[in-house]
């Protein structure tokens, strides 16, 4: 009998990444008002990872007392080092190009993730691309439309909707007029960004490759914390030579440090590390183009931005796309389930199919 529908395996894990797409842009755009306050990218990252380890230790303590935890070995503590590598790599070389740039500008350079991810797990062999498959092709093209209609969302402007009444301040204003001017932070800018977003990629594929074997999202996610801490301290210490660079005063900056702790380094990679157990990569990242649609949003709702025709465009494009790209996931899992039924074991096969063949064995 086929897997029905079921709350945690279908409708939690969409309401979940959703919300958590959403805390990541707060996140990004909280940062980028500290950044412009004076605080330095390399600083701000050492102090958001140490301040979600701090928290993570006791909670990963009494956590790995309160249940039976799979052994770690040298192997997979290796693993888990490495992508605490990998992800501090890119949040350095993310927040670096946020600097340069708007969480506008990463939003729409992080709808490659999802290309990049489905190209990796394609070659690593994490999902099945099958030219013939109705699932495949659902997500192959999920996936292009999304990308698409990022690209519409992000190039194509057309004329506005719903009109801005009061003026924006400078800080609020900076994301819209970055994209208006040619300066060569841009370019800098999108290099930084396309480099975070692959290593990004990368580090979902290996986080899965780790649950696969050590199914415990909260004691991976705190040694991850603790690696990260250390690289993005010592790349800090080194970049920013400066003891008063590394004095936070009670500002803004320190509100974002702590809620990027709490909500970005520890929730947020919690919740990424239980849908990829739970879901895969392809199908978390698949979520990513959302990010775009979720800051033009928020800058209409919360900073009283201009909505354009083109936003309401794009929006329903990459809807389309994500859509497209769930359903495809859908038809796997229940392709699989019928596969498995129309495939019986030795062991389960039918009693008149086991008669049927020791008889012609005997016949034999």
């Amino acid at each position: 009998m086929a897997r029905g529908w079921s709350f945690y395996r279908d409708f939690l894990p969409v309401v979940v990444i959703i919300g958590n797409e959403c805390n990541d842009m707060g996140l990004l755009t909280l940062f980028k008002a500290a950044t412009l306050q004076g605080m330095n990218n390399h600083v701000f990252v050492a102090y958001a990872y140490a301040v979600a380890t701090t928290i993570l230790l006791p909670v990963t303590f009494f956590h790995g007392r309160s249940r039976v935890v799979p052994p770690l070995s040298f192997s997979i503590i290796s693993k888990i080092v490495l992508l605490g590598v990998i992800g501090s790599s890119s949040q350095i070389l993310g927040y670096a190009g946020i600097s340069y740039s708007s969480p506008t500008l990463a939003s729409s350079i992080g709808n490659l993730v999802p290309a990049f991810t489905f190209i990796l797990a394609v070659i690593c062999r994490m999902e099945k691309l099958a030219a013939k498959s109705r699932s495949s092709q659902a997500k192959v093209m999920g996936s292009i439309i999304s990308i698409a209609g990022a690209f519409v969302l992000t190039l194509y402007k057309g004329p506005s909707l719903i009109n801005a009444h009061t003026h924006l301040p400078l800080l609020l204003q900076q994301p819209i007029n970055f994209l208006k001017t040619e300066d060569a932070s841009w370019a800098i800018a999108g290099i930084l960004l396309i480099a975070d977003y692959f290593l990004v990629s990368v580090w979902y594929i290996l986080q899965v490759d780790i649950l696969k074997v050590f199914p415990d999202e909260l004691t991976l996610v705190f040694i991850y914390n603790v690696t990260a801490t250390i690289l993005s301290t010592t790349v800090g210490f080194f970049a920013v030579p400066n003891a008063s660079a590394w004095k936070i005063g009670l500002d803004i900056s320190v509100i974002s440090i702590v809620c990027s702790g709490i909500f970005g380094k520890l929730m947020s990679n919690v919740v990424y590390a239980w849908a990829l157990h739970l879901k895969g990569p392809v199908y978390v990242t698949s979520f990513k183009p959302l990010q775009i649609v979720i800051a033009v949003g928020m800058g209409v709702m919360f900073l009283d931005d201009t909505l354009y025709i083109g936003s309401v465009i794009g929006a329903t494009i990459i809807s389309i796309g994500l859509y497209v790209v769930l359903w495809g996931k859908v038809t796997e899992e229940i392709e699989e389930d019928v596969g498995s039924l129309e495939s019986p074991t030795t062991e389960n096969a039918p009693l008149l199919q086991s008669y049927r063949t020791e008889t012609s064995e005997k016949n034999v």
